[in-house]
């Protein structure tokens, strides 16, 4: 249950920022008349997500045992792959993503209230579409009724909820720690939901290996206690995997980890102009929650800089000076 919070708050809470930023963007610059159709195009965005959430569960329940099997395993490996590329793009670009959105806002603005409606489809219904899929091959996995689908309707909420005091300015937190730290958790989940993706395989006869085991831990951690259970709910634990479940969970979760917790997975802030040497000095060091950093060598306004303004200056003073001492020019 935890695992889908977690996936229910990570996914929404993007989710929740993309509403956001369009919304703030459009108050703050006078366009109240473009909220309309930015809301169908997010309304649109949720009903084809919970569509395509309902057509996973009711259309799979028609298939034949070994067809779900091999539905539900290669849909786990899409999820992850999805899930994947996400946390890694969110982290990369979320200096960014506000930046971004405007420009799309403003392009959209210009052509018309089609074009928002579509820009406002897809800027919430890519994320609403991974956070469907993810959320069936995790609720799949854990097989747990319906308590996986209660942890994510509760970690949608309250993304929605966090979202709604972001907005009102009631609430700050470091977006960037969080997505890091979230975006760690949720690689763990993702392993956990490959490897029962590849169990799922075996079982339907379209990978090898489905009788050789790994390991056998049923007697000390069985699988319907109250901790095998919750390991279960949070790391789809199993007592008693496959070989090539602990093979693709290793390498997938080991590198993937190392790799997204690596130093330098930021870009930097595309909007920041580079100094030129004559004009670098110390910039100001950032914090982790800053999204725009001082530009190295800009002009103080306040302070004499030695800029054009000051020049001008020091020539209109040298040519009164000429004057006063008989019209000659120095």
């Amino acid at each position: 249950m935890f695992g889908n919070y977690l996936i229910g708050l990570r996914e929404g809470l993007e989710a929740s920022l993309v509403v956001c930023i369009l919304i703030a963007y459009l108050v703050k610059t006078g366009r109240r008349e473009a909220l309309r159709p930015v809301w169908i195009g997010i309304a649109l965005a949720v009903v084809l997500s919970f569509a395509f959430g309902a057509a996973l569960q009711f259309g799979s329940e028609t298939l034949t045992f070994k067809a779900q099997e091999a539905l539900g395993g290669s849909l786990s490996i899409i999820a992850v792959g999805l899930v994947t590329w996400m946390v890694f793009w969110m982290r990369r670009t979320a200096r960014h993503l506000k930046k971004e959105l405007h420009g799309k806002l403003d392009a959209a603005l210009q052509m018309g209230t089609v074009a928002l409606v579509v820009t406002a489809f897809l800027s919430v219904g890519r994320e609403g579409l991974e956070t469907a899929l993810f959320i069936w091959t995790a609720a799949q996995s854990a097989n747990d009724g319906v308590r996986p689908l209660i942890g994510a309707l509760l970690g949608l909420l309250t993304a929605v909820a966090l979202g709604w005091l972001f907005y009102r300015g009631a609430v700050r937190i470091n977006l960037a720690k969080f997505f890091t730290w979230t975006g760690g958790m949720l690689v763990v989940v993702a392993a956990g939901v490959l490897a029962y993706g590849f169990h799922d395989l075996q079982e339907a006869d379209v990978l090898p290996g489905l009788t050789s085991q790994a390991f056998d831990i049923s007697a000390q951690i069985p699988a319907d206690s109250w901790y095998g259970t919750l390991l279960k709910g949070i790391f789809n634990f199993q007592p008693d995997p496959t070989v090539l479940q602990v093979t693709v969970w290793a390498l997938y979760l080991i590198p993937t980890l190392v790799f997204f917790f690596a130093p330098g997975r930021v870009s930097p802030n595309r909007a920041t102009p580079a100094a030129s040497p004559s004009d670098r000095v110390a910039p100001k060091e950032p914090e982790p929650h800053d999204t725009q950093v001082a530009v190295p060598g800009a002009r103080n306004t306040d302070v004499g800089s030695g800029g054009d303004g000051d020049t001008q200056r020091v020539h209109d003073g040298a040519r009164r000076e000429g004057d006063a001492a008989g019209g000659v020019e120095g």
